[in-house]
């Protein structure tokens, strides 16, 4: 027995000693590495990060207007900076939310629980708004547009990530017309995030941030610039017959506005709003007056004055309110493009003289696309439709209570999935496999349906690669339907068809026309390039991360697009 101990013993000596020489291999070639020195001992980071989303921007219009953009617009954003030219999203159903939110948590609805604008909570059938939050209080009215926060929001932000990592000594703050549009990418604990109330015309916010508006932020909504703009009227930059990228501006493709007698410039917004101040929303001054927001921020937070990096997170939503009224070959698209091509060369030149130029860093992106308009389509050969989601529906019903016995098994089918009354099923003891099969089926019967997808079986559908990544990632089993609805190229949910098809546009599909977004990076540690490789709505906040040297955030899937950075 003495003489097994002593082996055993001596393997063990042996072992520790042969482990210790490779530690030492080991340490000696990290003591060997040359140390990586930061430039003046100090961690590099920009004064000020600004990032600018677009809402409903098509990678398109950064060329479709290139030749009537200024110098130092959007121009200057491809000239002195990093285009990706191939980005897109990596999920489905593209709406505001989502893709706010993907930007700045490099995640997806299958993580960070943000499934769409509104989304039903399938436990129990209610129907939740994305920012909802019954238990703040609105901030700077009497209304009830401001009991909204992140709390719904599963995962955190890069913006967030910036807060942790400068022990909260950065300033973030959020700004949109939308308050979806300023609340998530500012994240949980942003500084502050203002959003436009339509029955007085204020910027407000919600007690989650804070219990009082700044001073600053008062005397903003003093200036009452919502009327001022409002009674300047909405008028071409230049002669109607110039908008060579768009149709005629008389269109049976757009939506005219309420009182007026058709969908035309000028808009006689002087007119028309007679206190209702959200319909600067649908005009290019809603842009306007985001950009002068921002500015005032900059100027009362003292953005990119202190020792640690701050951030603004802007929005710009009323591209989104003006292509879904008027489509995406309108004048007043054209308009409004050329119209925010200057906006972004005053507030470049602004950051220039407040900052510094090459002290910020800046992006640019969109939230996800828009198609073309269905009748515009159809009137140039093209294959497209609407789909009249709320008949489909009620059809739905009806077949499934022939066969079941039970009516309205079928909340809905939002973002274009098929969303059931579960504790209805649960009541009644159906089989739920059963039922879902039997609405597939009868789903794809239907005229524009190309797949309809069981959510928990997507991987083994047959269905092409990237929609089922897309299906995947796009699922969150707490918010999402049970079968995702996958329509033919060209069409979207709305009501009528053909020459008598919807007015304007939307979006949410997998289409590029939704999915293919720019991005495009301007200023401090950014090369000059582009690139034609595909990368990902995801990348974004990786991308950022990896520029201010801090963690990515906690739900991310994204990767740094390493081409971007210096």
């Amino acid at each position: 027995m003495k003489i097994k101990h002593l082996l055993l013993l001596s393997f063990a000596f042996a072992a520790l000693n042969v482990s210790a020489q490779t530690k030492k291999k080991h340490l000696k070639v990290i003591v060997d590495a040359p140390p990586r020195v930061l430039p003046d001992n100090s961690l590099p980071r920009p004064k000020l990060v600004v990032g600018i989303v677009v809402d409903q921007m098509r990678w398109d219009y950064l060329f479709r207007y290139y030749d009537r953009y200024q110098n130092n617009g959007f121009k200057r954003l491809l000239n002195e900076g990093f285009s990706c030219d191939n980005t897109q999203v990596d999920y489905i159903p593209t709406f505001t939310a989502p893709g706010h939110t993907c930007i700045y948590t490099g995640s997806v609805p299958a993580i960070h629980g943000i499934a769409g604008n509104d989304f039903i909570i399938q436990a129990t059938g209610k129907s939740m708004y994305c920012t909802e939050d019954t238990s703040v209080r609105t901030v700077g009215s009497t209304s009830t547009a401001g009991q909204m926060s992140p709390r719904n929001l599963l995962t955190n932000t890069v913006t967030d990530e910036l807060r942790l990592a400068t022990n909260f000594r950065s300033k973030v703050i959020g700004i949109a017309l939308k308050d979806r549009g300023g609340i998530l990418p500012a994240g949980h604990t942003a500084n502050a995030a203002y959003w436009f109330d339509d029955k007085t015309g204020n910027w407000i916010t919600s007690t989650y941030y804070m219990p009082d508006l700044p001073k600053w932020v008062k005397d903003f909504n003093d200036q009452k610039l919502a009327e001022t703009y409002l009674k300047s009227d909405w008028t071409p930059l230049y002669p109607i017959d110039t908008y060579l990228q768009s149709t005629p501006d008389n269109s049976k493709y757009e939506g005219k506005f309420k009182g007026s007698d058709a969908p035309t410039l000028p808009v006689k917004t002087s007119a028309l709003y007679k206190g209702n101040l959200g319909l600067i929303r649908s005009t290019p001054y809603g842009n306007t007056i985001s950009f002068d927001l921002a500015v005032a921020a900059i100027n009362g937070e003292q953005l990119g004055q202190h020792d640690a990096t701050d951030f603004l997170a802007l929005s710009l939503s009323s591209t989104d309110y003006i292509g879904h009224q008027f489509g995406i070959n309108a004048v007043e698209i054209e308009d409004t493009y050329l119209r925010l091509d200057r906006e972004l060369a005053t507030f470049f030149t602004y950051l220039d003289a407040k900052v510094g130029k090459g002290n910020y860093t800046v992006f640019l992106t969109a939230d996800h696309g828009a198609a073309h308009n269905t009748a515009f389509l159809n009137d140039h050969g093209i294959p497209a439709d609407v789909w009249d989601d709320g008949a489909v529906r009620d059809s739905l019903n009806k077949f499934l209570l022939n066969k079941y016995k039970v009516e309205k098994l079928v909340i809905n089918l939002g973002n274009y999935q098929v969303n059931f009354n579960n504790a209805t099923i649960k009541y009644a003891q159906l089989n739920e496999d059963a039922i879902k099969n039997d609405c597939i089926e009868f789903l794809m019967k239907q005229r524009g349906v190309a797949f309809a997808v069981d959510m928990k079986h997507t991987e083994t559908a047959s269905i092409p690669e990237a929609l089922r990544t897309r299906i995947i990632n796009g699922y969150s089993a707490e918010h999402s339907g049970a079968i995702q609805i996958i329509l033919q190229p060209g069409w979207f949910t709305g009501h009528g068809s053909g020459d008598s098809g919807p007015t304007g546009t939307t979006h949410g599909t997998w289409n590029p026309y939704d999915t293919h977004i720019p991005l495009v990076f301007m200023g401090w540690g950014i090369q000059h390039g582009h690139l034609n490789r595909e990368t990902h709505m995801t990348d974004i906040a990786a991308t950022v991360a990896a520029l201010l040297h801090i963690q990515a955030p906690n739900g991310s899937i994204g990767k740094p697009i390493g081409e971007v950075l210096k």
